[in-house]
């Protein structure tokens, strides 16, 4: 009796366990046709891809030199992946956030973030960046305008569509940067704080 009884527990055990791996069978078989299933797809998809063209442009920067309270032009080349101007914009003021490479002082404060930036149809900028660029030490009003005008001018120098810039700081208006100058209106470039 209690050999019948093993029997029919062993003949249990051993249907399933024949379950089991006819469900993992199952399981990775379905599981291999969904994976050639999605590579067909990615290969249908890729066919068609798109080529993208990487655009060397040389830019004009502006920054402070330690001779004068002037902004001096600091030529540079950088590549794009776009020619759309919002693109060629955003370039340009990453480019002033990381600084002179000749030399000459940031305008801006180590550790400060381009958020957004747009140009809209009748040539305004709209720059936002992170709070960093208001805890900066600009060491006066004249500090503070070399860090708008270095944005502005160089925005306006290499972008003709761009006639002024409005300055925004974590998507708000700011009165100032560090106490000077007065941010709640747009700045149209002035390039008589450019040396010549």
């Amino acid at each position: 009796m209690k050999a019948k009884k093993k029997k029919k527990i062993r003949l249990l055990f051993i249907l399933v366990i024949i379950l089991l791996i006819i469900m993992l069978v199952f399981f990775f078989a379905r599981r291999k046709e969904t994976i050639k299933h999605m590579t067909g797809s990615v290969e249908k998809a890729g066919g068609s891809k798109k080529v993208v063209e990487i655009e060397k442009k040389t830019i004009t920067l502006f920054f402070l030199s330690e001779n004068d309270e002037l902004l001096h032009p600091e030529e540079r080349e950088i590549y794009l992946a776009s020619s759309s101007p919002d693109e060629l914009a955003r370039a340009i003021v990453e480019e002033i956030i990381k600084g002179s490479s000749q030399g000459k002082m940031s305008t801006l404060p180590e550790g400060t973030k381009l958020r957004q930036l747009y140009i809209t149809s009748d040539g305004t900028a709209y720059v936002d960046f992170s709070r960093r660029i208001t805890e900066g030490n600009y060491y006066g009003s004249s500090g503070e305008m070399a860090a708008v005008y270095s944005v502005v001018n160089s925005l306006a120098y290499n972008l003709k569509s761009v006639k002024k810039v409005v300055i925004l700081v974590e998507g708000n208006e700011k009165e100032t940067l560090g106490g000077h100058v007065d941010l709640s209106h747009p700045f149209a470039p002035d390039f008589s704080l450019v040396a010549k």
